[in-house]
């Protein structure tokens, strides 16, 4: 039995990593954009602490120039490694350069940038080999606040501070996902909780429709014969054989379903030719092939049941193309009608009735093996020949209660796996 509890640990491990995708990926992103926001702050606080109280107007005067190259240089000392000032014509009056990163300074006049022409201060970041930069463009006031120039810094960002702040960034996305995670934690036992009835009710719909398909075909079957075993048997047959060619739970279950009902055709045959002991007349046959009509048109009026359809309507069709309802040929006759024409006729052959002992084993497999090609698949028979001693062994003589029990759980397991698989199957637009 397909258990709830891997089913919902599986689609909640699947919803987790969705939402995890969902949330987490702008998670990072705002993140990273504050991680900039940070770096550019401080760049910008370190920045402020430059410019003196006030320039003068037109030419910094000689006092100024020294403060200004004096603080330039105790600058390029800490965290800015380039430092260059302007006069309000964009003309350079000095330049400060940290002699240690003299490579980030080349490698930063590849990018040419442009002077504000707001009142705003502009800082743009960069990352020179391991380093992380932000180049600061800070227009200078004079005293009475009318333009004086331009403060243009190469702010560093030391590793430690990088490292705390990339810490933060994962920090806050582990605590993100962590939430998402223990919710969906949380909502396991809930959801098991509200499955258990549904698949309670859900099991016992099953089964209710496999009893009815196993009870009507077992009643069409005792009225030429005296037990339902036959369809027991064969319905067993065909799960194993389709086993052997790894047969898919959906057609498995259709399968199932047309080896309980493969004769229901029969209900509308009269007594006077169905229980007749002696061999139909031609025009008897005729009718009797009639079954194979009557049985499609009894279940079309079923959805659930239109799944037997394919071996109710060809389980009398030949290889060769001589059979009937249709005188379909090969591979044009379904898989599991071609699957259950083989273990029909064997359970015939290999099984007592009223007019006939059961034959050998041998001799029934020997049967099977000459029809290869004419009657049957000879593909499907190749892999019934491997097979069929094993299950002939533990199944040939078992009873009518022991037949049912093996039946109803073998059967069970493949009606759930394929409404499960059904219902994972993306739907048609």
């Amino acid at each position: 039995m397909i258990s709830i509890h891997r089913i919902v640990l599986q689609r909640l491990l699947m919803a987790w990593a969705a939402v995890s995708l969902l949330v987490g990926l702008p998670t990072y992103y705002v993140e990273l954009q504050q991680l900039d926001g940070s770096v550019v702050a401080l760049a910008a606080s370190e920045s402020r602490h430059f410019s003196p109280a006030g320039l003068n107007a037109d030419a910094p005067t000689p006092d100024e120039l020294r403060t200004l190259a004096q603080r330039a240089n105790e600058f390029v000392q800490r965290s800015f490694v380039v430092i260059e000032v302007y006069d309000r014509d964009k003309r350079r009056l000095l330049e400060a350069v940290n002699p240690g990163f003299a490579h980030i300074e080349e490698e930063l006049k590849r990018h040419k940038h442009s002077f504000p022409i707001d009142a705003e201060s502009h800082y743009q970041k960069f990352v020179v080999g391991a380093e992380t930069v932000v180049q600061v463009l800070v227009p200078l006031r004079t005293a009475a606040g009318s333009d004086a120039g331009f403060f243009e810094g190469v702010f560093i960002v030391d590793h430690a501070t990088l490292d705390e702040l990339r810490s933060h960034v994962w920090r806050t996305l582990g605590a993100v996902l962590f939430a998402v995670l223990a919710t969906t934690v949380l909502l396991y036992p809930v959801i098991i909780a509200l499955n258990r009835d549904v698949l309670r009710f859900s099991q016992e719909v099953l089964k209710g429709n496999l009893e009815m398909a196993s009870v009507l075909g077992a009643a069409i079957a005792k009225r030429d014969s005296d037990t339902g075993d036959h369809n027991y048997r064969v319905a067993l047959y065909a799960i194993r054989l389709g086993e052997a060619i790894n047969l898919p739970a959906g057609e498995m279950r259709q399968l199932i379903l047309g080896a309980f009902l493969h004769d229901v055709g029969k209900i509308g045959i009269s007594d006077n030719i169905l229980l007749k002991p002696g061999k139909l007349s031609a025009e008897e046959f005729a009718v009797m092939r009639t079954h194979v009509a009557l049985g499609v048109d009894i279940v079309e009026q079923s959805d659930w049941l239109q799944g037997a359809r394919a071996v109710i309507e060809g389980h009398h069709e030949k290889f060769d193309g001589t059979g009937y309802l249709r005188g379909l040929r090969g591979t044009q006759i379904p898989l599991n009608a071609r699957i259950f024409a083989i273990v029909d006729v064997f359970d015939a052959l290999s099984s007592r009735r009223p007019y006939k002992e059961p034959m050998a084993l041998e001799q029934a497999l020997a049967i099977i093996r000459k029809d290869a090609g004419s009657h049957f698949d000879p593909l499907l028979v190749e892999r019934f020949l491997d097979i069929a001693p094993a299950i002939h062994t533990s199944i040939a003589g078992a009873g009518e209660a022991a037949l049912q029990a093996l039946l109803r759980e073998q059967a069970m397991h493949y009606f759930l796996r394929a409404s499960i698989e059904a219902k994972d199957r993306p739907q048609p637009a």
